[in-house]
Parts: C-alpha cells; structure tokens; sequence
C-alpha cells in the first residue's frame, strides 16, 4: 500500500492514482458490459462468429483508431482533450438497455471501442510522463490494478441483476452511475496535472541517445506482440462457450470474468515490479500463461474453465501492464502518441484477426481452435528469443525511476 507521505510529495503518483480511478469507474461500465456482451448478444439472436466479430472489430477499431488520434496527440500536446473525448463516448454502453436486436447492440458497442481508440494513445502518454519518476512496470501496475477493481465490480452488478431480475436492464441502466463518477474524477485529473509532460521533460536524466538506439528492436518486439494477440481469444467468445456448452451457470458467467480481472489486477503489480528489475525478459509470461489459456478456457470441464479463466486474466495483467511500459522506454517523448497508436493498431490488428480465426475455428472443431492457439504462442516464444537477442547486453534500458533533487 503506498503511504500518505510519498503520495503528498510526488504530483505524479498523485496523477497515476487519479487515472487509475478515472479507469476504475471506465472499467465498471466497459468491464460490466463486456462480461455479459456474449451471452447478451446470443440472447439477441447473434451467432458464435457474429459475437467473434463484433468483439474483434470491437477491439481492432479501438486499435486503429490510435494511430489516427495519437498522430494528432502529439501535433497538438492536446492529450487532455483527446482523453476526455474518449472516455465520454464510454457512455454508450448504459445505452445498451435500449437495444432490441443485436445490431442496434453492435453499434453501441463499437462507439465505446471507437472512444477507447480516440483516449488511450492520449492516456498511455500522460501516465507515460507520470511514470518516469516512479518507475515505468511499477506506475503502470498500480494503473491497472486500482483499473481492475472496477473491472471486478462492473461484472458482480451483472451477476446481482441476472440474480435477481432475470435480465440484463438492471445491469446496464445501472451503469449511468459510474459514468457520472468517471466524468468528476476526470475532471479532478485534469485541474490537478494540467501539464503532465513536465514531468519527463525536467528530468535531466531522459535518455535521447538510448530511444534513438531502439527503433531496430521495434521489429521483433511488434512481431511477438502480433503472434500472442493472434492466438489469444477474446472473452465474450470464451463466455460464448461457456454459455452454448452449458459449461458455466449463465448467473455465473460475470463471476468468472470477476474472478479473470482480479486476477489481472494482482498480476499487473507483481510483473510491474519484475519489469523495473528484470527489463523485457518478462514478456516471455506472456505466450507461456497464453499455451494454457488454450488448453483450458475451451474445456467442458467446470474447475478446467475457471482455471482458464484465471490464466486469462493473468494474461491481460501481464499485457496491459509490460507492453505499455516497455514502449514507454522505446520511444522517446515526443513521439510517444504517435508510438502507442501505431504500435496498439498491431495489436488490436493481430487481436482482430485471430478473434476472427478463433470464432470460426469453433464452429468447426476444437481441437483445431486449441492447435492454432498454441501454435501462435509457440511461435510468439520464437520472436521473443529473435528479440533478446537483438537487445544486446550493453544496451539494455534500465528501467529504474529517475530520481530529481
């Protein structure tokens, strides 16, 4: 737990933490809705390939849309602008009380990924800068563990209101509250760092001849990130599963997920940390974790699935959490907007195509399904070994908080 003294000294912890609440309350509503966007868009008449798509569009337009916002990020320094832009179109998703088919579900659930793409380049930037004094894994796995607490309570609401009401309304009408909450914190974020880039540019630690270095370990280091993504499933297709296999209690669904994202949030602080002292050797985690969310996810076994669901979790944590910091290090300043949009696009590229893959490999067989999603990883470890050793030990970037006088 961090104590009150560092937290009065240091503006950028202050601004780390009221990020992480601004992502707590946008994971209450994104998190809620995407736990049950599955079973919900199956109850609306979608197929198992419908829901594989609009989850990985869902995820690919979010992605592409970075490499358009960050561009102009970084030409205008208006990251606020386009933070608070995006997280508006979070709103969307209380929206989803009113949809009658699944179409009119799609759109709504793509304008909420649309505004992810518009705020996350601008976002990753700020909590770029504020992470330079604490340490790079460390400040963005407080980030995305104070960001998983909602992302654990948004599904709870859906399993209180499938409990309790039989439906999904309650569950989405609700979700108006944590909307306005998301609304002041960002608002407070912002009054209280207006000028967040300060914070690396006055360090006079900022390393300009080390990030002009690494541009030849982009390479490999978006070759392993593509192959992981392309072999990883989306939840609502694992929920899918769980649901048209009858593996998982319907009510219980959002309590797995529940359980994925608290294992996110735990995971996300421990490979942080291991990050600051380790450097990027720690992405291996990655497609290791990804080998037995294949093996298990898919099961129609119930202890199996919710073990899957754990890896799954600890997965995201290790995604969200590395792969950001690791870019922060590999771009210099300037251009770091720029960087987390194209470099996400590949991501969420990678996310969308292998969702795809993996939705109609479902449909077919799935033991095939398993044998794609461990081959990608398998190959994933491949580029991570490409990488480590195109980073040769003379240059590897130290990852420790710079310290100012």
């Amino acid at each position: 737990m961090v104590s009150l003294s560092p937290l009065r000294q240091s503006p950028a912890l202050q601004l780390i933490l009221l990020l992480g609440i601004v992502s707590l309350f946008g994971d209450v509503i994104y998190e809620g809705g995407r736990s049950v966007s599955g079973p919900f868009l199956l109850y609306l008449g979608a197929s198992a390939f419908t829901v594989a798509f609009i989850s990985g569009f869902g995820e690919f337009i979010g992605y592409a849309g970075r490499i358009v916002s960050g561009f102009f990020a970084d030409r205008t320094r208006s990251y606020w602008a386009f933070a608070v832009t995006g997280y508006l179109m979070i709103g969307a998703i209380p929206l989803l009380v009113f949809a009658g088919a699944w179409q009119a579900a799609a759109i709504l659930i793509l304008i909420e990924r649309l505004g992810k793409g518009i705020r996350s380049p601008a976002k990753d930037t700020i909590l770029s800068y504020a992470t330079h004094k604490v340490g790079r894994g460390w400040g963005f796995g407080i980030h995305e563990a104070i960001d998983q607490i909602g992302a654990v309570a948004g599904p709870l609401i859906f399993a209180v209101s499938i409990a309790v009401f039989g439906g999904y309304s309650t569950g989405f009408a609700l979700l108006a509250i944590p909307f306005v909450l998301l609304c002041a914190a960002l608002l407070l974020a912002y009054r209280k760092v207006p000028d967040p880039e300060s914070f690396e540019e006055s360090s006079p630690g900022t390393r300009h001849d080390e990030t002009a270095r690494v541009p030849r370990l982009l390479l490999p280091y978006g070759t392993f990130t593509a192959l992981t993504m392309a072999g990883f499933a989306v939840f609502p297709l694992i929920a899918f599963h769980y649901s048209a296999a009858s593996v998982v209690p319907e009510v219980q669904i959002p309590v797995f997920y529940a359980i994925a994202m608290a294992a996110d949030a735990l995971f996300a602080l421990l490979i942080g940390r291991l990050y600051d002292r380790a450097g990027l050797g720690v992405l291996l985690s990655i497609p290791l974790v990804n080998i037995l969310v294949a093996l298990l996810a898919f099961s129609s076994v119930y202890s199996l699935a919710l073990a899957g669901a754990v890896l799954w979790g600890l997965s995201m944590g290790g995604q969200e959490t590395v792969l950001r910091a690791a870019l922060a290090d590999l771009t210099a300043i300037n251009k770091r907007g720029t960087a987390y949009g194209i470099f996400n696009t590949l991501y969420g590229g990678a996310w969308f195509v292998g969702s795809l893959v993996l939705g109609w490999l479902y449909e077919m067989d799935m033991r095939i399904l398993v044998g794609y999603s461990v081959l990608m990883q398998v190959a994933a470890i491949g580029a991570f070994l490409w990488l480590m050793h195109t980073l040769k030990p003379e240059k590897r970037i130290s990852n420790r908080p710079q310290k100012t006088g």
